[in-house]
């Protein structure tokens, strides 16, 4: 039994990974071959993924949709999760890919981990683990060539690129801290519902004065597959792989989210990368089994 389960929890994490990953690159072909801005379709994704989950939600429970808010605390934590975790972290990914491409952005979200490493060293006033500062150092080394590609005179990327990237990355360490005690209270499905529904809201002018006229039948289908595949069904995937395996494994399993944006980005949309740049990338992605390796064999 426990060897069927942690089978299917593999299969949950590779699937929302693989779903993910392309999500991204079918966002980069739909900016290349669209009208379409990355801040309405940010918007329409978070909109539209939020009030299916709680659709979904209330659907399968018999708890009221409002319950999170009830409680004063769980409401604040609500509030900070969807403009201060699920906003940016969203915003800036879709940023990155617009100015870059996606698996660029992908990789550069890696650096999440790092970045709460650094957070909880500064604020547990201690020194990180040999195998945190390691990572750290692997981490620093990998962004480098890949934005360099190993040479210290210009960039690969576009500032632009490299400046959401960063900032996917340090807003996916604030969409990982955020939401610990909001998940340990209520269904996942409700507070990211929320806090994707929420997150929307900024966004409602630029939603509405959009017209869907000038989106091509490939087009509605790209985002189509952003919301339902690549959003939704994806953090389906992720939750349910939780309950089956450890978050080391699924922390491993979750590099094929930029193995297949670059797979498909490469096989379909021309991306091109130079062997340093593949060196980096490799090097922010092994950041992950550094960190899965047990603390007493740090």
């Amino acid at each position: 039994m426990a060897e069927k389960k942690t089978g299917r929890g593999i299969l949950y994490a590779v699937t929302g990974s693989v779903f993910w990953g392309a999500s991204g690159t079918v966002a980069q072909a739909l900016f290349a071959n669209s009208q379409i801005s990355p801040l309405w379709l940010v918007g329409v994704r978070l909109l539209l993924a939020g009030l299916l989950l709680l659709a979904w939600y209330g659907l399968a429970s018999k708890q009221s949709l409002f319950s999170i808010w009830k409680n004063q605390r769980s409401a604040t934590f609500l509030l900070l999760f969807a403009f201060l975790g699920m906003l940016p972290s969203q915003l800036s990914y879709f940023m990155a890919i617009h100015y870059g491409n996606a698996p660029t952005a992908t990789v550069l979200q890696f650096l999440g981990p790092i970045f709460i490493i650094l957070y909880l060293t500064v604020r547990s006033h201690a020194l990180p683990r040999r195998l945190d500062l390691i990572s750290v150092i692997v981490a620093l080394v990998g962004t480098f060539l890949l934005v360099t590609s190993g040479n210290l005179t210009r960039l690969s990327l576009a500032p632009l690129a490299l400046f959401w990237g960063l900032a996917a990355g340090l807003s996916q360490a604030s969409y990982t801290l955020l939401p610990k005690e909001l998940l340990a209270n209520f269904d996942g499905r409700l507070v990211v519902g929320w806090a994707m529904t929420l997150g929307s809201i900024p966004f409602f002018p630029i939603l509405f004065s959009h017209s869907l006229k000038s989106i091509s039948l490939v087009g509605g289908g790209q985002i189509t597959f952003i919301v339902i595949f690549g959003t939704m069904l994806a953090y389906l995937f992720y939750i349910n792989s939780l309950q089956d395996l450890q978050p080391a494994t699924t922390g491993m399993l979750s590099s094929f989210e930029p193995l297949t944006a670059t797979f498909l980005a490469v096989a379909f949309l021309g991306t091109s990368f130079t062997a340093i740049q593949v060196l980096g990338g490799l090097f922010v992605l092994s950041t992950i089994f550094l960190q899965s390796i047990p603390t007493k064999a740090a």
